[in-house]
């Protein structure tokens, strides 16, 4: 009995290091934002702390750019994993083939991933889509149309592409992965039996993306849940709230309204968004990796 207990207490003594940070990375600062969600607090005014029980939901609740800000959040979301999914595969598929300058073409298709993503933002708000000296406004200039203000007329679409843009060499790189492993005896003996170009994608190569697509949804969506400096860097959550979404709101609340208990509010509520939306993830994952085999 002795020799059973003494390998579990080392394992305890081991882990205990790495379960102390995770709480003291983890739980206490949770702990604080509920504690704060639940008082009055507010950085202009400090001295009227107090138990506010659950007014900061309800004000929050109420608020004209709380369900705006949610529809945002899960637009930016869909739209961005729609387009990184189909877009990655589809490059995944065409880099798999061996063609002159791959390997330099392959490096600028992964660049936008390693630019920071306020620099991501002021290239595409001041060079590629800015209404008087884009890219853009150029190009319709010189086919004598008129420039479109993106970010002004369209801000939404201006931010999913700008956020597609950096999240497609992920997508591209895991997708593209993925096709390195896929049996080509497999293919030859489909293309034997006469199977076009359009069932093997549809048939053996997209069933075999299907975890590596997974795995792609899966981490996008963890960090696209808090996108937050591109919002910042080119509309600043506007026109009004067409581009405020949860991570821009509780700034808004705790960094310009200096309303702690609000901001603490809205963190919460989209703690609990995010786990809404991982866990229908990981069981709409699950269940189709279940029914693919």
């Amino acid at each position: 009995m002795a020799a059973s207990t003494k390998p579990n207490r080392l394992q305890t003594l081991l882990q205990a290091p790495a379960v102390g940070v995770l709480f003291l990375w983890m739980i206490v600062p949770l702990a604080m934002t509920i504690y704060f969600s639940f008082i009055r607090y507010n950085l202009l005014n400090p001295d009227t702390k107090g138990f506010a029980k659950f007014e900061n939901y309800k004000f929050l609740w109420e608020d004209p750019a709380f369900f705006p800000a949610i529809k945002n959040t899960l637009v930016l979301i869909g739209s961005v994993l729609v387009i990184t999914v189909v877009f990655g595969t589809l490059l995944a598929v065409l880099f798999e083939r061996k063609f002159f300058g791959r390997n330099i073409a392959t490096l600028l298709v992964i660049a936008p991933f390693f630019i920071m993503p306020t620099v991501s933002a002021l290239l595409w708000k001041n060079m590629m889509l800015h209404p008087v000296y884009g890219l853009l406004a150029r190009a319709f200039a010189a086919v004598g149309l008129t420039p479109i203000d993106w970010f002004g007329h369209y801000p939404m679409v201006s931010i999913i592409a700008l956020v597609s843009w950096e999240w497609l060499p992920f997508a591209f790189l895991i997708l593209y992965t993925a096709m390195k492993s896929l049996d080509h005896e497999q293919r030859e003996a489909a293309q034997i039996d006469g199977a076009s170009s359009v069932q093997m994608f549809f048939h053996i190569t997209i069933p075999h993306l299907k975890r590596a697509m997974g795995v792609v949804v899966m981490i996008e969506t963890i960090f696209l849940l808090s996108i937050f400096a591109e919002i910042y860097t080119t509309t600043s959550g506007g026109p009004g709230t067409a581009t405020t979404n949860l991570a821009y709101l509780v700034y808004s609340l705790g960094l310009q309204q200096f309303d702690v208990g609000l901001a603490s509010a809205g963190g919460i509520l989209a703690v609990i968004l995010a786990n809404i939306v991982s866990f229908f993830l990981v069981k709409m994952w699950a269940k189709s990796l279940k029914g693919g085999g």
